[in-house]
């Protein structure tokens, strides 16, 4: 049997079964359309106010700064693993410049997220000063 077929019927097979999943529940579903269902659920309280509220910013800041040496130390570990080989291959110098080039960008964008107090959770007199001045 040629593998093209093969991979074809898989395919054919992961698209259509739910897709056939999708169809069946909507054919069997109950419907009974009323007014309270479309209302806006927020855990069993009736909502008040807008919906536009004020959020912190420094949140995803800080989330954003997570992501990003976490996704360092991802990428770290398989290069750890790796660096004694790349040792005999290559040298010192030539296996270690990339990875210290990487961490010297990082390094220079956390300095630059310390200087504007984006990893500050509350901002000082001096940042708001700063900030006001530009």
């Amino acid at each position: 049997m040629n593998d093209w077929i093969a991979i074809g019927a898989l395919a054919f097979v992961a698209v259509a079964i739910p897709i056939g999943m999708m169809a069946l529940s909507y054919l069997l579903r109950p419907s009974v359309p009323e007014t309270s269902k479309r209302a806006t659920y927020e855990s069993g309280e009736i909502p008040t106010g807008g919906t536009r509220i004020r959020f912190n910013i420094q949140y995803y800041m800080v989330a954003l700064l997570f992501l990003v040496f976490d996704i360092e130390t991802a990428l770290l570990f398989p290069w750890a693993v790796v660096y004694t080989d790349a040792l005999d291959e290559y040298g010192a110098i030539e296996a270690l410049a990339p990875m210290l080039a990487f961490v010297a960008i990082l390094l220079v964008g956390l300095a630059w997220a310390w200087r504007n107090g984006a990893v500050q959770w509350t901002r000082t007199s001096r940042v708001t000063s700063e900030v006001d001045r530009k």
